[in-house]
């Protein structure tokens, strides 16, 4: 362990230098720290990286699948899920039976239960490395809704997959009576053990004496029991952790205080990016063992590299078709949940983007690193070396073929520009702060009128509010205007709250809003 020590500690530095290179050439940071360890893996007397393929999902997807449950806009969600639902699981079947046939067609000694296999490992793009690039570029709301919701759930159905082709090639059969059974009651089963979880935890925040820490500290626990307990009982554990984290979050008012929300985010927000981190540079760093497999085999590199280009052409054709085919149905069934664009030419190429965004990464890693290396009867698993080779020459192209070419795709076809489909942030933030103070006059007026009539103090109290502004000296803060000040932040996030309900209103901008006051709350303490 100590020997491991330095170059763990020199990947976290690494992690860090090439973020900033990143953001300095303006290149998403998972393009680069996958090419970054990919030449440090062939440093020689560098120590192999191995981990544990039983252990593989259980240590990065928990918190990163909790984490982007925190982040999503849950109100964005329910307005697009038809859209986020048809590519989260019908895009992710059709894509993961395309690779099957193909794969099954072209390649020598692979079974349409390896193909599905496969296909179930790189079928889900990847949220991190989506969000990483489209940062660059300026899209709507609604098109970035749909990534994130689509992120969110498409890992589900994507390991469902990869879980019945493990069962198909393990024991040479599949009955497809037992698989849909155990299909609901992994889907089902999952989401209601994430809920029941995530109530539990709500109310054992808002009941025991917590202090910041310790909040931080159990919900950095919380998405692992769940996932631990969702496979116990043989569901799904990817939907257990992300059901429980939407309600988590939309709770997150309730049982976490203003300390407790602002240190959470700063802690996740470092935690994930570590992890994040570590799972792109693995991707380089596990080819030079990937390839040593392929040589055992006996599979020539280059007819490797023709297959993993093979299935990620496939991939990328079939999404493009199922982002095509669902705005075609849309049209059909649903043509008043299409979202707005200013021409037809402009509509017809909003698939193309959407089929576009099909990085992948994060969970095609862990799912490939997760096939174990012999059967239950003694046997190598079949075609192994071969898959992990192919899911990394996935990962590598969707990246840099994909990835580099997004922002200027979305530049060149100037797909976004002058679209009016939602109000302007400016816009959006002044209205939100009008009502706010209003709103804000209102109650005191009609709480404190008159202690407010000649008081200086509490007059100056409410001018220090509606403008903004810090006041430059404090003394006039007592015990006693503390407690209206508090009261006030109280009624903003009550007023926020209700407001958010408006479909016109962007959800991050009440989140930035909401933790301003946390942060007046905070300031407030140290008076």
């Amino acid at each position: 362990m100590h020997a491991q020590l330095p170059f763990l500690l020199a990947m976290i530095v690494t992690i860090v230098l090439l973020n900033m290179l990143a953001n300095k050439l303006k290149i998403a940071y998972p393009i680069l720290l996958v090419v970054g360890g990919l030449l440090t893996g062939f440093i020689p007397g560098l120590p192999m990286v191995r981990i544990d393929p039983d252990l593989i999902f259980f240590i990065f997807l928990p918190p990163l699948l909790f984490e982007a449950s925190w982040s999503v806009s849950f109100k964005e969600m329910k307005k697009w899920w038809r859209i986020i639902g048809s590519f989260a699981f019908l895009v992710v079947f059709f894509t993961a039976l395309s690779v099957a046939v193909v794969s099954s067609h072209f390649i020598p000694g692979f079974t349409i239960a390896l193909g599905f296999l496969l296909g179930g490992i790189v079928s889900p793009p990847d949220a991190v490395s989506t969000g990483a690039i489209t940062k660059f570029v300026k899209i709507p709301k609604a098109t970035s809704a749909i990534l994130e919701g689509e992120s969110l759930l498409n890992d589900a159905s994507s390991l469902i997959i990869f879980r019945f082709a493990l069962v198909a090639v393990g024991t040479g059969q599949f009955i497809w009576q037992q698989a849909a059974l155990s299909f609901v009651w992994m889907v089902i089963g999952g989401a209601g053990i994430g809920l029941l979880l995530a109530w539990i935890f709500v109310n054992a925040h808002k009941r025991l004496p917590l202090d910041a820490q310790s909040n931080i500290a159990l919900t950095l626990i919380e998405p692992y029991f769940m996932y631990w307990l969702a496979e116990q009982f043989h569901c799904s554990g990817v939907l257990a952790v992300v059901s429980g984290g939407l309600l988590m979050s939309a709770q997150r008012l309730v049982f976490l205080n203003s300390t407790s929300r602002i240190q959470s985010f700063s802690v996740w927000e470092s935690f994930v990016f570590i992890l994040n981190g570590v799972v792109f540079l693995i991707i380089g760093l596990e080819l030079p063992e990937i390839v040593e497999g392929l040589r055992e085999t006996n599979i020539p590199l280059r007819e490797a590299i023709g297959y993993g280009i093979l299935v990620t052409v496939t991939l990328i054709v079939a999404r493009i078709i199922s982002a095509y085919a669902a705005l075609l149905a849309t049209i059909i069934f649903r043509p008043s949940v299409i979202p707005r664009a200013r021409s037809n030419k402009r509509r017809w190429l909003m698939p193309m983007l959407l089929g576009w965004t099909g990085m992948r990464g994060v969970v095609s890693l862990a799912a490939a690193l997760a096939i174990p290396i012999t059967m239950d009867n003694g046997a190598i698993f079949p075609q192994r070396n071969l898959i992990l080779f192919i899911t990394f020459i996935v990962i590598l192209l969707t990246l840099l073929v994909q990835g580099l070419t997004l922002p200027y795709f979305v530049t060149r076809t100037q797909l976004f520009e002058g679209v009016v489909a939602e109000e302007s942030e400016a816009s959006t933030r002044q209205k939100m702060k009008r009502g706010l103070k209003q709103h804000v006059y209102e109650f005191l007026k009609d709480k404190y009128e008159n202690q407010l009539n000649g008081h200086a103090g509490m007059e100056k109290f409410l001018k220090q509010w509606e403008e903004r502004a810090k006041a430059t000296d404090d003394s006039w803060m007592n015990e006693k205007t503390k407690v209206i000040f508090v009261e006030v932040l109280e009624i903003q996030r009550q007023y926020l709250t209700e407001l958010n309900k408006d479909p016109t209103i962007d959800e991050d901008i009440i989140r930035q809003q909401l933790y301003q006051i946390d942060l007046e709350e905070e300031r407030l303490k140290i008076i």
